[in-house]
C-alpha cells in the first residue's frame, strides 16, 4: 500500500522514462503545451548539450592519445601503426561530423582543447610506461591542424 502511493506521487518522467518521451513528444506533436512538463523537459533538453560537449571531449582526448602513441611510442608503433593511423582519421571524421552538425561547438573544443591533450598526455604516459616529461606539456598543433586530414603526416614516422 505505500509503494502504490509513493509511486502514485512520482511523475511519469520518474516511473518510466521512455513512456515519458513518448507522451511528451506526442503532447508537443499535438500543440498540447498545457499538459507538458515542463521541468523535466527543459532538463533533458539541457542535458542533450551537455552529452554532446562530454562526447567532443571524449573524441578529442582519444584523437589526441592517438597522435601521441604514433608519435612518441616508439616500442609499439611498428606494431600498432595501421591501427593508430585509422583511429586518428576515425575520431577526426566523427569530430567533423559533431561540428558540422552544431558549429558552435567549434569554440567550446578550443576552450577544452588543452585539459583534452593533458588527460591524453596521461594515458599515454601510463599506457607506453613513458617518463610523462617525454611527452610535451603543451599541446603539440593548433586544433586546426588537429583536425585536418593532411596534418601530422603519417610519413614522417
Amino acid at each position: 500500500m505505500v509503494q502504490e502511493i509513493t509511486q502514485s506521487r512520482l511523475s511519469l518522467y520518474e516511473q518510466d522514462y521512455q513512456l515519458w518521451l513518448m507522451a511528451t513528444a506526442r503532447q508537443l506533436s499535438e500543440r498540447q503545451f498545457d499538459d507538458l512538463d515542463i521541468e523535466h523537459l527543459l532538463e533533458e533538453v539541457l542535458e542533450l548539450g551537455r552529452r554532446d560537449k562530454r562526447r567532443l571531449e571524449s573524441l578529442l582526448t582519444r584523437l589526441w592519445e592517438h597522435l601521441l602513441k604514433l608519435r612518441y611510442w616508439e616500442a609499439e608503433r611498428i606494431q600498432n601503426r595501421g591501427h593508430w593511423e585509422g583511429e586518428i582519421t576515425n575520431f577526426r571524421v566523427q569530430i567533423k561530423r559533431e561540428l558540422k552538425v552544431s558549429p558552435s561547438l567549434q569554440r567550446y573544443l578550443e576552450e577544452v582543447m588543452g585539459e583534452c591533450y593533458g588527460d591524453a598526455r596521461r594515458v599515454v604516459a601510463r599506457r607506453a610506461e613513458l617518463p610523462l616529461e617525454v611527452l610535451p606539456e603543451e599541446p603539440i598543433s593548433t586544433l586546426e591542424e588537429l583536425l585536418s586530414f593532411d596534418w601530422f603526416s603519417f610519413s614522417e614516422f
